[in-house]
């Protein structure tokens, strides 16, 4: 079985690609240069730029994990959306017209087309999308595509992941941000309130749950969360316990696009693999601090 990650040098996509490479060849796609691995083919490349080892690897792959994208709610770019609509619509475009019909793509969206959960009511997989901003509208335009191709009788499963966290966590995500405020003994800044809640998954368990849903490649949407509530609070304190340090907090203003609660419905989850991710913060918030320390001595070493 040959598997293509696009999007292979992100968060979750070098955590699949590991897994991945346990079970056969790989193809990486990424327009970042991403780590050596055996039995991973990397190829550093744009797709949109229509590279025929790209066309070729997408047309003879058995499974596609299409993750590539422009990933920050937060993005302040004045051209944002324009690449917001670049690289999660046309490159989805892209992917979907590359790869045969019958070769199962599962297309990485995201939570924030939700709009945020309700009253601590799941989101389900059928309820209404209330997308805030540029990026989670781009994610709704990438899996209106996904929904052409599967009426149209081709393979595909819109896959919609959870605040996810753990090693490898991008630097502008809250829970990084966090890590390196408190080792720096600053304050933690957190948008409209600690008692705000987010379903958060480890990014370990993501990435089994991705390669179960492709082994029975479901087609339609499915979340992939933990169906359980923290509290940005709880987070905190679990930095503090990591770190060893009491923290400080600063509480600021949030933009629209940062929701109340994020919780996942995760039934139809259970239904496809036979389980449902769980997340503990101490364990992730320690691997993730022990990363990010790693990271900072290498980093220092190289100067």
């Amino acid at each position: 079985m040959l598997a293509v990650v696009t999007g292979a040098s992100g968060f979750i996509g070098r955590s699949l690609v590991r897994g991945l490479a346990d079970r056969g060849p790989v193809i990486a796609i990424d327009r970042l240069p991403g780590p050596h691995s055996p039995g991973v083919t990397t190829l550093n490349a744009d797709l949109l730029d229509e590279d025929p080892a790209v066309r070729h690897a997408l047309h003879g792959a058995d499974v596609v994990f299409h993750l590539a994208g422009c990933p920050d709610v937060r993005d302040s770019r004045p051209d944002a959306d324009s690449w917001r609509h670049r690289d999660n619509v046309l490159a989805t475009a892209a992917v979907l017209a590359a790869v045969p019909a019958h070769v199962p793509v599962l297309m990485t969206s995201s939570s924030s087309v939700y709009g945020g959960s309700r009253r601590g009511r799941p989101c389900a997989e059928h309820h209404r999308l209330r997308p805030r901003g540029g990026y989670a509208s781009s994610k709704v335009a990438a899996e209106r595509l996904c929904r052409n191709r599967l009426r149209a009788g081709g393979a595909v499963t819109v896959v919609r992941p959870f605040t996810v966290a753990g090693e490898g966590q991008r630097p502008g995500m809250a829970l990084s941000r966090w890590i390196a405020a408190a080792l720096a003994g600053e304050p933690l800044r957190v948008l409209g309130s600690p008692d705000r809640t987010r379903d958060i998954t480890d990014v370990r368990q993501v990435v089994e749950a991705l390669l179960d849903l492709a082994a029975v490649a479901p087609g339609g949407v499915v979340n992939l969360g933990t169906g359980v509530g923290h509290s940005l609070g709880e987070l905190i304190d679990a930095v503090a316990r990591g770190v060893g340090t009491t923290v400080t907090v600063e509480v600021q203003p949030a933009r629209r696009v940062e929701v109340e609660h994020t919780l996942a419905d995760t039934t139809r989850l259970r239904q496809l693999i036979g389980w449902v991710p769980h997340t503990d913060l101490d364990d992730l918030v320690g691997r993730q601090l022990s990363d990010s320390r790693a990271l900072s001595l290498r980093l220092a070493d190289s100067r």
